[in-house]
């Protein structure tokens, strides 16, 4: 079942002109997107206490419909359960800020100290759930070919290409936390990179 995107992210306070110039470089004072680990269901209340202590913060929203026993609804649930993205400067007074926060549990990766993603990674999430094209989360996958969409609304972006049920998807990884979402690219120019 293909989900379409209601609510892109959390954050809608970042500046639009600065997603795709935004860079991680080697200077300790610039800030890198970092993934942390947060305790079940708390994405939200994380996102939105780091908001309020003035980190930026990104969470992937996906909607999807939930049956109770006498209501359906559409409900916002986080694309990556248990992860939120920040964007801070690898200095020790920004980590311990961010590690103080109700419910986060720990930067992702070696030690626990976290390891920097790549703009690009993040960029891509954003431009799938900002370009309202149907999408679900995919299995994470390390081998495939790589590919480039030519042309339209989603030119340049790259992903893995497989096919789902018969459809050709472009599967986009985060792969730090190994995790994805895939996306039907029929009818699109694709090109191996």
């Amino acid at each position: 079942m293909w989900l379409n995107m209601a609510e892109p992210c959390l954050n809608e306070a970042y500046a639009r002109e600065d997603i795709f110039s935004d860079s991680c470089g080697p200077l300790e004072e610039e800030s890198c997107w970092f993934a942390i680990h947060t305790r079940p269901r708390y994405e939200k209340k994380v996102t939105a206490e780091l908001q309020q202590k003035g980190i930026r913060a990104f969470l992937p929203l996906n909607s999807a419909m939930h049956q109770w026993s006498d209501r359906r609804r559409l409900v916002h649930v986080p694309l990556f359960p248990g992860y939120v993205f920040v964007r801070v400067s690898s200095l020790p007074i920004h980590r311990i800020s961010v590690l103080r926060t109700n419910g986060v549990l720990s930067f992702v990766g070696v030690r626990n100290i976290g390891v920097p993603i790549p703009d690009s990674e993040i960029d891509a999430v954003r431009a799938v759930l900002d370009g309202k094209t149907s999408f679900k989360p995919h299995p994470y996958l390390k081998i495939g070919q790589q590919v480039r969409i030519c042309g339209g609304s989603l030119d340049g972006l790259t992903g893995v290409l497989t096919t789902v049920n018969g459809d050709q998807s472009l599967v986009i990884s985060v792969n730090l936390i190994q995790r994805s979402i895939a996306m039907r690219v029929q009818g699109l120019r694709v090109e191996a990179i």
